[in-house]
């Protein structure tokens, strides 16, 4: 089983290259193999650099030297939401067997894969959203940040029906079925409501020809955030931009 790991990256020069070390270093997650025995999982890493200004580029030229890595690459910045396209496409191309999203600076931990995976591989899940207010461990940053994704994430789920607790989190899996029917259009920030608002809306083949919504779980994810001197991108407009996606998406998508 191949697992697919979607990393959207821009000016990470400074931690691009002990994020993936450190990445390549946790070991994969595993999962029932012949007669029952539990084997690790194959991973690649599609590393999309979307446009980088800061020598990133030259960074993910030499770790895509390495056989687990596929460097992607944007000759413009077009936003997070067009660099996890293109690495979507890539792992769907390559017909992962499931699909994980990581970001390329160290504000997630790779050790919370297994966790993240774990009901996919486990045939309970069709897609998985982690939540960095679950209990896990998460470093203290900025209060109207929290009160922002509190509000967010309860406007989305008024239209989704879902009952998440953190839709703005990185870490999102997907089986390959779900992420054959996933059509991102975002190139920025909104990517994140986006998306969830395509899988609460979103059908797959059921028993005896019927469809069947996905079955998504939400699992605890550690966070060690970063403060805006140390290199963190998303600011208010994003938020707004936001707002604006669970309206577009939770009435069109």
């Amino acid at each position: 089983m191949v697992l697919g790991l979607l990393i959207p990256v821009y000016n990470e020069r400074a931690l691009l290259r002990e994020s993936i070390e450190r990445l390549l270093a946790t070991p994969t997650p595993t999962a029932p193999g012949p007669e029952g025995v539990e084997a690790g999982l194959d991973r690649r890493v599609f590393l999309c650099d979307d446009g980088s200004s800061d020598g990133t580029t030259e960074v993910v030229r030499e770790l895509g030297e390495m056989p687990e890595v596929t460097p992607l690459f944007h000759p413009v910045n077009q936003g997070k939401g067009a660099a996890l396209r293109t690495a979507l496409h890539a792992a769907v191309a390559a017909s992962c067997d499931v699909l994980l999203v990581h970001d390329a600076d160290l504000e997630y931990d790779p050790a919370d894969h297994a966790d993240v995976l774990r009901p996919i591989l486990d045939g309970r899940a069709d897609a998985v959203i982690g939540s960095r207010f679950l209990g896990h461990t998460h470093r203290v940053l900025y209060y109207w940040h929290y009160v922002a994704n509190t509000m967010i994430t309860r406007l989305s789920n008024m239209f989704s029906n879902l009952n998440l607790s953190d839709i703005e989190c990185c870490s999102k899996a997907f089986t390959l079925d779900v992420a054959r029917r996933l059509t991102i259009e975002e190139n920025r920030f909104g990517v994140e409501p986006e998306l969830v608002a395509r899988l609460a809306r979103m059908r797959l083949p059921g028993p005896e020809g019927r469809v069947r919504p996905p079955r998504i779980y939400e699992v605890p994810v550690s966070y060690a955030g970063r403060t805006y001197d140390e290199g963190k991108k998303i600011g208010w407009r994003d938020g707004v931009s936001a707002l604006r996606c669970i309206l577009k998406y939770g009435v069109l998508a």
